[in-house]
């Protein structure tokens, strides 16, 4: 006869419960698995899941009830630590949205914007189309299941303890946060640097030729111009977007080991 007392029952909760937090935060705010057109009972089974099959991999957790006070603080932590890993990917794609953003200001389509239910915002055509883009790219190279292995290796890494996180990791994510800028302009910048060029010769051509209406004649060379390049630079950003999403999973890494006060 199998007897189940109260701390076994404990034992089996705490095995599945507080990875199956860490696993729905990333899952949560994650790109592409957090995205709102996926429907909440799912991210919740599909992390229940992916919890089942990693526990009986894992180190033993700690010996605490989940109802109590150092159960609950544990919780919270590993939300953090989940949301935390999931915003270093998310930063990624916030970084290619940038870039559509700026290619559509210089392209003077910053009024052409829709409201994305992902962002819960208005957003550029052309940055949900390069977002549509990244994200394809992240699928064919399979950027979900490494994104998945990241926060599986983060168990080794910063594994479900007692004791606060070390104030440090969080500044790596500050740091990574940068790159939404900084790679989101090195992303447009040869769009960029052809049409600010043309914008350029467009103001000399109004001062010498004044009886020409470059309002009229600047809008459809900048669009037709910006169109024939994002034809071209767009399939080039393959490698960019591939070594951008290889240091997303390095930060991801980094984060875990920082978190942990390694």
């Amino acid at each position: 006869m199998i007897s189940v007392d109260i701390d076994l029952l404990y034992g089996w909760m705490n095995a599945f419960l507080w990875p199956f937090f860490r696993i729905l935060a990333l899952i949560g705010t994650a790109p592409l698995l957090g995205e709102s057109s996926i429907p909440i009972k799912a991210k919740v089974g599909f992390a229940a899941l992916v919890a089942v099959a990693i526990a009986p991999a894992l180190d033993p957790m700690p010996d605490i009830p989940p109802a109590s006070f150092a159960g609950l603080w544990i919780g919270v932590q590993q939300v953090l630590i989940g949301m935390a890993l999931g915003l270093v990917m998310r930063i990624v794609f916030a970084a290619v949205q940038t870039a559509g953003e700026f290619i559509g200001l210089q392209m003077g389509l910053s009024f052409a914007s829709f409201f994305d239910p992902a962002t819960g915002a208005n957003t550029a055509v052309l940055a949900r189309i390069m977002n549509i883009v990244a994200m394809l790219l992240f699928l064919a190279l399979n950027g979900h299941l490494m994104m998945l292995a990241g926060i599986m290796r983060s168990f080794d890494v910063l594994p479900v303890r007692v004791g606060a996180l070390d104030p440090n990791g969080w500044g790596v994510l500050f740091e990574w946060s940068s790159e939404v800028m900084v790679s989101g302009m090195m992303l447009a910048l040869p769009l960029i640097i052809v049409l600010l060029t043309i914008n350029l010769a467009l103001g000399i051509l109004n001062r010498t030729a004044q009886q020409l209406s470059v309002f009229a004649v600047g809008f459809p060379i900048s669009l037709m111009t910006g169109l024939v390049l994002l034809a071209v630079v767009l399939p080039q950003t393959g490698p960019f977007l591939s070594n951008f999403f290889q240091e997303g999973y390095s930060t991801m890494a980094r984060l875990a080991q920082a978190l942990a006060g390694s």
